[in-house]
């Protein structure tokens, strides 16, 4: 069969991708082995909210008692809690099924190969094998996975990956996690929240490396208070399994310590599904692990693309989206902005949540700008005090020449919904003190944004 476009992949870049060619009048065809949504919508960001929304249910009764309200002992099934966050990813799956058929997008079930001549090759479970015709191009949207370091071998029970995280049979006493990105910052959590006591374990200096050092003192001070144990610049050097039971041996600034445990995660990041996937028969090239394309995501070879987490640029759902979004508006011939990965937001939903987009202070600094820094607590707002949740802040970081916004930090509750205004901010390059003078709506979380841009060129009020 001929289509315009072939998407390998269905996960949120490869199904957008697929939506989007759909509406620009092109025929389409996604091929995908397993479930439609893939890793983000079946064993991933989906499945993983559903599992931090029942930690945050869980939370709220066990401090019942702080609103006036006297509840009896509450007891979390992990069981179900477990069998909830599969059902609402199920649902999730069966929605993007509902898009495909809305949209006149052929779904292919099986395995995908590229081939020469803008062609696609899939092997169904069975073993049998059909080839497909793209003729505007074929558009590779494999995703990643867990990535697999060589001393923790993951073998699915002791010592697992994100995956296995969501769907473990029993609620493990004890775990280990290794990495503090949003993954290990996520799953640490949720295991807390039922009762797992978890210890964090982060090669860097600071846990949640990738974001400004005071989010990242906000957090380790709020993880202590919960009871998860930090250890940073530190490493699992290996794993003794015996009768079912772990021992990471962790080095140490101070020498090796032991920590027994149930469950190993280790959550230090991802690597890209490029294997086997006929990369190399067409001549598609590749770097570290990624297919190297160019602002519109065309590899080497003319008629081949690849989006995701796949080639690089941050792994995120929401970039996926927008990368594949732009990929096919290219190729119908429309004329796109290339995509500004330095304002890209990045989440993580853990409680505290974080979200943060731009700069960082120390970026900034590096970069040689000259900086205006304003800081609001949220202790000092009247929303977060009256939903008693007032710890965290925003952090603005603006350039004191021109008052573009370079930055933007926040820590506490409901701060994922809120990145998205300094997100527009930004592509707007509206000022600091536009953004001051920009009423925000009372009581509300968002008026630390306000007040923090107010800070900054020494006008808060609430502070």
């Amino acid at each position: 069969m001929s289509y315009d476009i072939i998407v390998v992949g269905s996960g949120p870049g490869g199904y957008v991708t697929a939506i989007r060619a759909s509406q620009l009048g092109l025929k389409t065809a996604v091929v995908e082995k397993e479930s439609l949504g893939g890793v983000c919508l079946n064993w991933g960001c989906i499945p993983t909210k559903a599992l931090l929304k029942s930690a945050n249910v869980f939370d709220y009764l066990n401090h019942a008692e702080d609103y006036g309200i006297s509840v009896k002992e509450a007891k979390a099934d992990f069981g179900k809690v477990i069998k909830r966050s599969r059902g609402v990813a199920e649902g999730m799956s069966k929605g993007v099924q509902f898009l495909m058929k809305k949209n006149k997008i052929d779904v292919i079930n099986g395995f995908g190969k590229v081939i020469a001549g803008k062609k696609v090759e899939v092997t169904d479970d069975k073993g049998k094998k059909e080839t497909y015709a793209a003729s505007k191009g074929v558009i590779i949207a494999t995703g990643a996975r867990s990535r697999q370091l060589p001393n923790l071998p993951q073998d699915g029970k002791n010592i697992i990956g994100y995956r296995e995280a969501m769907s473990l049979e029993k609620q493990p006493k004890k775990m280990v996690v290794v990495g503090s990105g949003a993954i290990g910052i996520e799953f640490a959590y949720f295991y807390n929240s039922l009762g797992t006591d978890v210890t964090v374990v982060e090669f860097q200096d600071r846990i949640v490396p990738v974001e400004d050092k005071d989010v990242s003192k906000e957090l380790t001070k709020s993880l202590k208070k919960q009871g998860i144990k930090v250890m940073t610049s530190s490493s699992v050097e290996k794993v003794d399994v015996k009768s079912g039971k772990c021992t990471a041996h962790v080095k140490t600034k101070k020498g090796e310590e032991t920590i027994e445990c149930d469950v190993v995660l280790s959550a230090v990041g991802i690597e890209a599904n490029i294997e086997g996937i006929g990369l190399e028969d067409v001549g598609i090239a590749t770097d570290k692990g990624k297919i190297l394309v160019n602002d519109y995501y065309q590899t080497n070879i003319p008629g081949y693309y690849a989006i995701g987490d796949c080639v690089p640029g941050q792994a995120l759902a929401h970039v996926a989206s927008a990368e594949g979004i732009l990929c096919v508006e290219k190729i119908a011939g429309h004329n796109p902005e290339p995509l500004d990965y330095n304002n890209i937001p990045g989440c993580t939903y853990a409680s505290p949540e974080i979200s943060s987009v731009g700069y960082t202070e120390e970026q900034a600094k590096e970069a040689g700008y000259e900086l205006k820094i304003g800081k609001f607590p949220f202790s000092a707002s009247g929303k977060a005090s009256a939903a008693g949740a007032n710890e965290g802040f925003v952090k603005l970081i603006f350039d004191a020449k021109y008052g573009e916004l370079l930055g933007g930090h926040m820590i506490g509750m409901n701060v994922t919904e809120m990145i998205a205004e300094l997100v527009a901010v930004r592509k707007l390059e509206t000022t600091g003190e536009e953004l001051i003078k920009t009423v925000h709506p009372h009581p509300t979380m968002s008026e630390a944004v306000m007040e923090a841009a107010a800070a900054a060129y020494d006008e808060v009020i609430h502070l």
